[in-house]
């Protein structure tokens, strides 16, 4: 008998553990796994250093890079180019002159797809594709994935963290790509600008038009230019 009572005890007392984790899985709050996810992707680096990253996001715009590139190079500074797969297989030649300039390359996806919307595996083909490419044509090896459009989901940042990836978002949008308006760059690439930005640009005409100002407020404020590796390797803020 006492026997039996102890095994009714321990069996009631396993049954309570599982049904308050249940509980806890069903009733944990929504927003919860979203915190979780965008704790693993870089919105900028370190808010106590002193370095901003310019980061260009290339699928088109070939014809304005060497211009950019002399400009960088005029004012000392390395960038990181976020290279798309299709664009490097049409640009060898470009996309090996970024890296024997010295900058830093980054994956940005093969077709420039909504990340978001594909599934683990589709993901991991998009990026995996783009990045074997971009280090077969330079020697450089890639462990940054700018997700296309900034769009990304679960599926998204497992597959880039299972290939070696960090995901790299950004704290600053120039939006280049849609307002070809230097004054407006320059504007948008400045304003409140702080250690740890990261600065997203696009190859464009106007683009190159504001690069001279924007390094230069820059440097006034005693902003360091940096690779995005080397800001986001000091940590969040």
């Amino acid at each position: 008998m006492k026997r039996r009572t102890k095994l009714a005890v321990i069996t009631n007392v396993c049954l309570a553990l599982l049904v308050l984790a249940v509980a806890a899985v069903c009733f944990l709050p929504a927003g919860i796994p979203a915190a979780s996810l965008a704790d693993r992707v870089y919105y900028n680096g370190n808010r106590e250093s002193c370095r901003i990253s310019l980061m260009f996001n290339v699928y088109w715009g070939g014809e304005f890079l060497g211009g950019i590139m002399d400009v960088l190079e005029q004012y000392g500074v390395r960038a990181t180019f976020f290279i798309g797969g299709c664009w490097a297989d049409d640009n060898a030649e470009l996309v090996k002159e970024i890296a024997d300039r010295g900058h830093e390359l980054g994956n940005h996806g093969y077709f420039h797809k909504d990340q978001s919307a594909l599934s683990y595996e589709q993901n991991a083909e998009e990026i995996s594709s783009c990045g074997k490419l971009v280090e077969t044509l330079t020697g450089q090896e890639v462990t940054l994935f700018a997700p296309p459009s900034g769009a990304y989901a679960e599926q998204t940042v497992r597959a880039a963290e299972d290939l070696g990836y960090s995901v790299i978002m950004w704290s600053k949008d120039t939006i280049d790509w849609r307002d070809h308006d230097a004054s407006l760059i320059y504007r948008r690439a400045t304003q409140n600008a702080q250690g740890g930005d990261l600065v997203l640009m696009h190859p464009t005409e106007a683009t190159l038009e504001a690069l001279p100002s924007v390094l230069e407020h820059y440097a006034r404020m005693g902003l360091l230019q940096s690779v995005v590796s080397a800001n986001i390797a000091e940590g969040r803020a």
